[in-house]
């Protein structure tokens, strides 16, 4: 069995990481609608904001671009990009002989290129082009990792923190544009719903799944149940309960509920899911369902692998 805290280090690099590019592509969202002057485009960087935090907080008197330059280079917060970064960076220097070096000089190129004394300025210049490079550098740090790294139990640990991470991100996502953060208003601007697949990395997919028919009902019916879709909450709940399993098989029966059971225990309330219900019902409840049970994973994830009692793994 791996060791706890490495186990630990590699999932929390691949939790930064998806955070990252999560807060990055919907900065790049926020920054390219805000240029409509519109209602819509107010709609759409006040979904982005309250994805992350409380929208009047980022705000605070700030232009929507002084809102997403604190959400990427604000040291302080520890949400920002460059925190993310960072940590996710530090994670990785102390779990070096775990990963591969093409891995480790992707994600230490990036860090050093977004605490650059010239990257705010290079951001202000072109903040959309910055944006998209940063989010395309990640995208390169999971290829290598994917491509270099034994895909044994730190692949693993790695990935189940990316997908854990989605799960809740794209949770919460929806959560502001459907569920009960969105106060009952329905998501019907062209703009904002456009937004919003952009947000979830899911337009190109969304229009070859439903052309161009944009109704939130399809939307939200995507982004919580396609199994293809990785950026789907289910196509992340599935990863996770697969590597949930494989991972399961080195550690020892614990008293408490394996996070796996959790896992699988989440992926069916997706799999058999009934979308016609998210009509009658609203999709609140199962939005929350998701939040929680992602919540319970990630505690079980820690009692199993990192904060077990030391006897647990002592031989009698």
């Amino acid at each position: 069995m791996m060791l706890a805290r490495v186990a630990d280090s590699l999932y929390w690099i691949g939790r930064y990481i998806e955070r990252a590019e999560h807060i990055s592509r919907l900065s790049n969202v926020m920054l390219t609608a805000s240029l409509e002057q519109s209602e819509a485009a107010a709609e759409a960087a006040h979904m982005a904001l309250a994805a992350v935090g409380d929208p009047d907080e980022h705000l605070a008197g700030r232009t929507p671009f002084e809102a997403v330059r604190a959400m990427v280079f604000d040291r302080d917060d520890l949400g920002s990009v460059v925190s993310s970064l960072a940590r996710g960076r530090e994670n990785a220097r102390q779990v070096r002989d775990q990963i591969t070096t093409e891995t480790w000089e992707r994600l230490n190129m990036l860090y050093l290129r977004i605490i650059d004394p010239q990257a705010e300025a290079e951001f202000d210049r072109g903040q959309s082009a910055f944006l998209h490079d940063v989010v395309a550098d990640l995208h390169l740090f999971k290829g290598a990792a994917d491509a270099t790294m034994s895909h044994g139990e730190g692949w693993r640990f790695l990935l189940l923190g990316v997908y854990l991470e989605r799960a809740q991100l794209i949770g919460r996502l929806l959560d502001v544009c459907f569920g009960e953060a969105a106060g009952g208003k329905p998501l019907q601007d062209h703009l904002a719903q456009m937004s919003l697949l952009r947000m979830a990395c899911a337009l190109e997919p969304y229009l070859r799944a439903y052309t161009a028919d944009l109704q939130p009902r399809f939307i939200l019916e995507f982004l919580l149940f396609d199994e293809d879709f990785p950026h789907s909450v289910r196509f992340a709940a599935a990863q996770i309960e697969t590597h949930l399993l494989r991972l399961g098989r080195h550690a020892e029966a614990a008293a408490h509920a394996g996070p796996e059971r959790l896992a699988g225990r989440l992926n069916a309330r997706l799999a058999f899911a009934d979308p016609k219900e998210l009509t009658a019902s609203g999709a609140g409840p199962l939005l929350r369902t998701v939040s929680d049970e992602c919540a319970r994973i990630h505690q079980g994830v820690y009692e199993t692998f990192v904060a077990y009692p030391l006897e647990q793994r002592l031989p009698a």
